[in-house]
């Protein structure tokens, strides 16, 4: 029953590309995005549909013509999908400011397809009077451009696309509390097909379909509590096959710090007047990222986690050349030593999962944790 219940999510992700390609003509425009910093409410109400690009897994061979070869995998492999005409249908790329390699990539593809538009968001790291007042300007002059692209945007439309994003966000919160408590009938390869969902599908439609998951999970048996509890963190994970892996050596995913999973959700909606101010609130208070801030800074958002979820212990799962999250890792692993909790570390590469050594090393740790 939980399979059937997560396949309109599951279906879409086999192919996205093609899928985005059937939405050509009778759908909005694409703009695609890198990373969940770039606010996408502001793309919604301006007439387009945000979409976060993703790379997927297996060899690089064009990107390598553009980009250095210690680039992060998911921006390789973006590209090389890119290269090979899988994003043909895009009408521009934006990205909020994060990590360095995300915002060189921009000015790449800049080079690489000169008919689309293609825009970095400058972000405050500080939420101060003049950090906001930076921010208002950085918004105005991407309105401007989206507008010039053919995109439109009143108060009203914002207004409406900051409610619909945030009920998606409440949404999803609230399913995640369902798995802190042990409610949540579905296996965690599952439950990152409905997440990964999100940034893909048009958000009307993709509130529609969790309103319905809601619906079939009432009628699906309560979970299995069996297996030994951790936290994933880490940045991009697309595959989901390392979570079935993860299971399959008696580890339950029961909470995450990812790029992809639960950072981009926290904070589900702004505060203000005026829904501008409501999204630059949300953009500025958002859960700590690595590529903007200390990993001292995000020790207590990690441990609440696993106060919450119970976890016993983390797996870092950080994609290769990701220096962001390499290094933070050395410091929250020595501050989650100091708890009593025991950490691995597993980098993934651009050419997937490698199933055979991703077993072997999830299975030494997991039966570490049964033995403490």
């Amino acid at each position: 029953m939980p399979a059937a219940v997560v396949e309109p999510f599951a279906e879409i992700l086999r192919d996205v590309p093609g899928y985005l390609r059937s939405l050509t003509g009778r759908s909005r425009p694409i703009i695609g995005y890198f990373c969940t910093h770039t606010p996408i409410e502001l793309i919604h109400a301006a007439g387009f549909l945000p979409v976060r690009i993703f790379g997927g897994t297996g060899e690089v061979d064009l990107a390598y013509t553009l980009a250095p070869t210690f680039v992060c995998p998911p921006m390789l492999r973006s590209l090389e999908a890119a290269l090979g005409g899988a994003y043909a249908f895009l009408t521009g790329i934006v990205q909020g400011y994060t990590c360095d390699v995300a915002c060189g990539m921009v000015n790449i593809w800049q080079e690489a397809f000169p008919g689309i538009m293609c825009h970095t968001l400058p972000l405050p790291y500080n939420d101060c009077v003049e950090g906001r007042d930076f921010l208002r300007a950085a918004l105005t002059e991407l309105i401007a451009k989206l507008e010039r692209l053919g995109g439109h945007l009143t108060s009203e439309g914002l207004a409406r696309s900051l409610d619909v994003y945030a009920a998606i966000r409440h949404s999803l919160l609230d399913l995640y509390r369902m798995r802190y408590a042990d409610l949540l009938p579905l296996a965690a390869d599952d439950f990152y097909d409905i997440i990964h969902a999100a940034f893909i599908v048009a958000p009307e439609e993709y509130l529609t379909m969790l309103h319905e998951l809601k619906g079939s999970l009432e009628e699906v048996s309560p979970p299995s509590t069996e297996g030994v509890p951790v936290l994933v963190a880490g940045s991009i994970i697309e595959d989901s096959s390392v979570f079935r892996i993860l299971e399959s050596v008696g580890a339950r995913v029961v909470a995450d710090d990812l790029c992809t999973g639960f950072r981009p959700f926290h904070t589900p909606e702004g505060e203000g007047p005026e829904p501008i101010e409501r999204l630059m609130d949300r953009y500025l208070r958002r859960l700590p990222c690595p590529s903007r801030c200390r990993a001292e800074e995000r020790l207590p958002m990690i441990l609440e986690l696993i106060r919450f979820s119970k976890a016993q212990g983390v797996v870092f799962l950080p994609q290769k050349f990701c220096t962001p999250h390499l290094a933070d890792e050395p410091v929250l692993r020595r501050a989650l030593a100091q708890e009593g909790i025991r950490s691995l570390v597993v980098e993934l590469e651009a050419t997937g999962i490698h199933a055979g050594q991703l077993t072997t090393r999830l299975q030494s740790f997991v039966e570490m944790l049964k033995e403490s």
